[in-house]
């Protein structure tokens, strides 16, 4: 019973592994997707997002077999919800990866921004890429150690300008502007996502619950209150 509860632990573990991959995968398109108006790319992100809900699907079904009947204690029991809390947060960026390209697909060919705007959206993306493969190497050791820079301050930087460049591009119409404001806030919400991922892992490797964890932003912002 210890044997096969083991395993299945293992092929958790591989497909928390794999989804990561799919979604670091995913960024990486989507920022193609973003910089070049590239429709193969926007197809590419809507694949690779249904085979995450799919992946999502299956992990929350083991997970439920896992506590149902083999009723998992101690560090067993952390690795198991943890890894279903890490699957739902995969299955999250996956939708908002998705939303992006749709923006990309109803505005082919045409570039989803104009130069200024897309500049920024596309720095963005390419952050959301960076924050997806640490995540991915987080969950592929088990283990993270909290780093000086989660990406957090340089996307609110850019959310800053990407704001500044809607508010200074006259000729844009206001419904557009809001979907861009509202890309742009999606791509952001991905790090939100990535940063959780990274505290979950250091619970399980700590046992540290993610809301007891200070990270150097923290610090920083209890620094500036």
């Amino acid at each position: 019973m210890r044997t096969q509860f083991t395993n299945e632990l293992v092929a958790l573990t591989a497909d928390l592994t794999q989804m990561c991959r799919i979604t670091h995968e995913a960024a990486e398109r989507v920022t193609d997707a973003v910089v070049g108006a590239d429709l193969a790319a926007t197809y590419e992100v809507f694949a690779l997002d249904e085979r995450l809900q799919t992946m999502y699907g299956a992990c929350e079904a083991r997970t439920v077999v896992l506590l149902a009947l083999q009723a998992p204690v101690a560090r067993d029991l952390r690795h198991v919800v943890t890894a279903i809390q890490i699957a739902g947060e995969l299955s999250r960026i996956g939708r908002l990866f998705s939303r992006v390209a749709d923006q990309v697909y109803r505005t082919h060919p045409d570039p989803i921004a104009p130069p200024p705007v897309l500049d920024v959206l596309a720095q963005m993306a390419g952050l959301t890429a960076e924050c997806t493969a640490r995540a991915q190497r987080a969950v592929t050791r088990g283990r993270h150690t909290p780093a000086d820079d989660t990406g957090a301050d340089t996307m609110q930087t850019l959310n800053r300008k990407l704001h500044n460049a809607l508010s200074t591009t006259g000729d844009t119409a206001t419904e557009t502007t809001i979907t861009l404001a509202l890309i742009g806030h999606k791509l952001a919400r991905t790090l939100d996502h990535t940063e959780r991922i990274e505290r979950l892992i250091h619970f399980l490797d700590t046992g540290v619950p993610p809301t007891a964890q200070i990270h150097p932003d923290d610090e920083d912002a209890d620094i500036a209150e």
